[in-house]
């Protein structure tokens, strides 16, 4: 397993938080995601899915991806 933490932009309340969690609840091989208003850490399979997968996750529910 592998943790990757992601800096989200566009993030304002708890509904952002569960819209992104549902997002990498959606990402094979995710098996934690801890998100918070700005930030998401991932616990992920890296054989399953990758970084740019994750962040790809993020801007398609609509956010953005702060550089880190």
């Amino acid at each position: 397993m592998q943790r990757l933490t992601i800096p989200i932009t566009g993030m304002s309340c708890g509904g952002c938080v569960n819209n992104v969690r549902n997002a990498f609840s959606k990402v094979a091989g995710v098996t934690d995601a801890q998100v918070t208003v700005g930030a998401a850490t991932v616990t992920y399979e890296p054989t399953l899915t990758n970084p740019e997968a994750l962040r790809q996750a993020v801007t398609l529910a609509g956010y953005g991806v702060a550089a880190a």
